[in-house]
């Protein structure tokens, strides 16, 4: 047997038949007409939000939509944030749907031309990569006759202790490194464009709250030594997001008011240059891990040299990351359940496998659960974030999952 993730707290407590937003997991079944599918609950993003606006109610909070883009889930979220932050034109173009181009950011480090002019028409805000998409920013704005808003995304000399993805301290394709930021931004105020300030990302899922605390002093710090060297203060510090979701077991969840009351403490004490500069958070999984249920089908149950297989009709192409093959090096288990046995005592060791021909497709690995039977409907968890936008859809040519929010 391995052990599993701990269920959100949403559900932990449940017993019976697993209810999201006031109604079975059958229900749900039975409303969309087939299975797999992904039920993502807003009332549980909400919470978030307001969790997050109580622990740091001085600091803008902007959404990274890559986490989930749902249409019905971005109308449902863009009212209840400060900004939209993307990495595409077509996530750019369902930010603009929802949300005024002014409170949208587009990162990324390979921009085509015709996405940075894309973004300078419509007024959204370029986290500038390089030097290179910078001058052909210029270009375009030029060509345009528009004014392009531009932030420099820095690579950081810092890294985020504990994160699952590291993204600074390092040689990296985002951002312009730290030592080269301040001449970007003397270039970008030089050229006339509309300085917006900093995105400063060192690193993501992490759950220790001291690696964040310790991150966020110290990209501050950086921020106030790039506005120095750059002579400008800067409207806006994008201090990136790092916030974790317990996937795994042994997770635990961040203490976010930890964090909150050393973020305030530590903006008491900036520099003087960064006295009106404005203070944002990019949250994407924190947001909307915990608020998502992806439920499949057992369509066969099989035993093979003493191991027994639950066979669902959903798998890695709907979600590839509970399967273990988006970005996790060793396969752990998200938590699972039998949706109509909630907190039943576990009786026999499976494994959770779909119906794809490959032996990567695998949602639990020898899972300790409750009897399962054909027809049961499988939950896992943790399913609102890089789920069906992040796995291979058309792997196999099986149908996609529907999609539904519920709660708004």
């Amino acid at each position: 047997m391995k052990p599993m993730g701990p269920l959100p707290r949403e559900f932990a407590q449940q017993n019976g038949s697993l209810i999201i937003s006031g109604r079975t997991a059958d229900d749900w079944a039975a409303y969309t007409g087939d299975t797999p599918l992904f039920v993502y609950d807003m009332a549980i993003v909400a919470a978030r939000i307001a969790w997050f606006r109580a622990a740091m109610p001085a600091i803008d909070l902007h959404y990274a939509i890559k986490a989930n883009p749902h249409a019905d889930l971005l109308t449902a979220i863009a009212p209840l944030v400060d900004g939209l932050d993307v990495a595409s034109s077509g996530e750019l173009a369902k930010a603009l749907a929802v949300k005024p181009a002014v409170s949208i950011s587009f990162a990324g480090p390979g921009k085509r031309d015709d996405e940075l002019a894309a973004a300078i028409t419509a007024g959204a805000t370029l986290n500038v990569e390089s030097e290179g998409e910078a001058a052909r920013a210029f270009a375009i704005g030029d060509r345009l006759g528009q004014t392009p808003h531009m932030a420099v995304r820095v690579n950081p000399d810092i890294e985020l202790r504990g994160s699952g993805m590291r993204m600074g301290g390092r040689a990296s394709p985002f951002g312009v490194d730290a030592v080269r930021a301040a001449a970007l931004v003397k270039a970008i105020v030089a050229a006339g464009a509309d300085w917006r300030g900093f995105h400063i990302y060192a690193g993501s899922q992490a759950l220790d709250a001291g690696a964040i605390i310790e991150t966020q002093a110290a990209t501050i710090a950086l921020a106030a030594r790039l506005a120095e060297e750059a002579s400008v203060a800067p409207p806006l510090v994008n201090l990136g997001g790092g916030f974790g979701v317990p996937y795994f077991a042994g997770d635990a969840t961040l203490d976010v008011e930890r964090v909150g009351k050393a973020l305030a403490e530590a903006l008491a004490s900036r520099p003087a240059i960064l006295a009106k500069t404005r203070f944002a958070i990019e949250l994407g999984r924190w947001l909307v891990a915990e608020a998502g249920v992806y439920l499949t089908r057992v369509i066969d149950i099989k035993l093979s040299q003493g191991e027994t297989f639950v066979v669902v009709d959903g798998g890695l192409n709907h979600q590839l990351a509970a399967s273990g093959n988006f970005g996790t090096v060793v396969r752990r288990n998200y938590p699972i359940a039998v949706a109509a046995r909630m907190g039943h005592a576990p009786t026999e060791t499976v494994s959770v496998v779909g119906p794809l021909c490959t032996p990567l497709d695998r949602l639990g690995d020898k899972v300790a659960l409750p009897p399962v039977h054909v027809g049961d409907l499988i939950a896992i968890f943790m399913a609102g974030a890089y789920g069906a936008s992040a796995s291979p859809t058309a792997f196999l040519g099986h149908p996609p999952a529907s999609e539904i929010v519920t709660g708004i």
